[in-house]
């Protein structure tokens, strides 16, 4: 099941969608795939011209495959520009995900600062890829592919603090205009980066997760890489603490992106 044949489906019946075992995490659902069903739920509440700004993101416990998990959405208030938005997942009567979204319609303003400068990375062709292996990487790896240009894969042993590369949807069949629904699969699909400085496999997931867009988005294809960099600020006691951002293949910002992640080793 395609990545846009979900989000249609979560647009038709938010009450009650089960999540293939194919878009799997270990014995949890895609986290990225959950955020961006939970938030097509709230878009659908809000109106067009308020673009979403920021969304805060905890994952209180696994999303079960094959399962049906229902949508929730409540508008908290709605004001002259701003409408602050709660989101919950329920799955078997439990709170599994959490998502406050804040929707905002542009206003003047004289403050104008532009984005920091893309990091440089070798060219796509030339960066080692994370093959998806049935029974080695996550499921949901058929689904998103993933170069490396910086830092090491997970459980190489390599301690740098950064890391990061290009990434994009694939096998979706089709040619789609990318939403910021894609764009929370984009940032997610990436392992905690803390996974790069073990030596054998262990387990790691996100705890919470704040991610902020540029707002208008840019006119994207799903066929199009875009260039992703994530840095260890502080890690200790099984958590960890790493900022990143998305960039189009041109070096545009899309979207920064802030987890505190747990690590089981």
């Amino acid at each position: 099941m395609h990545f846009s044949d979900l989000l249609d489906a979560v647009r038709s019946h938010p009450q009650e969608l089960s999540i293939p075992a194919e878009w799997g995490q270990g014995r949890a659902s895609f986290g990225g795939l959950i955020a961006a069903l939970q938030y097509e739920a709230m878009r659908a509440k809000v109106p067009a011209d308020r673009p979403v700004r920021s969304l805060a993101i905890t994952f209180v416990g696994p999303v079960e495959p094959d399962v049906p998990v229902s949508f929730e959405v409540d508008v908290l208030r709605e004001g002259k520009a701003v409408s602050q938005v709660l989101g919950r997942a329920m799955q078997k009567g439990q709170v599994v995900t959490l998502v406050q979204g804040s929707f905002g319609a542009s206003r003047p303003s004289e403050v104008a600062v532009t984005a920091n400068a893309a990091p440089e990375m070798k060219h796509w062709d030339n960066c080692q890829e994370m093959p998806y292996i049935k029974g080695v990487t996550p499921e949901f790896m058929r689904h998103l592919a993933m170069r490396w240009s910086i830092g090491g894969l997970p459980f190489t042993g390599n301690t740098s603090r950064d890391m990061g590369g290009w990434v994009r949807l694939r096998g979706e069949g089709k040619d789609e205009v990318v939403s910021e629904a894609h764009i929370l699969a984009l940032v997610d699909a990436w392992p905690p980066s803390l996974l790069s400085h073990l030596k054998k496999p262990a387990a790691g997931s996100t705890l919470t997760w704040t991610i902020e867009f540029v707002q208008p988005l840019l006119a994207l294809s799903t066929l199009d890489w875009c260039k992703y960099l994530v840095e260890i600020e502080y890690a200790a006691d099984g958590y960890g603490h790493a900022a990143a951002k998305l960039w189009s293949e041109d070096g545009q910002l899309i979207a920064m992106s802030r987890q505190t992640v747990t690590i089981f080793a």
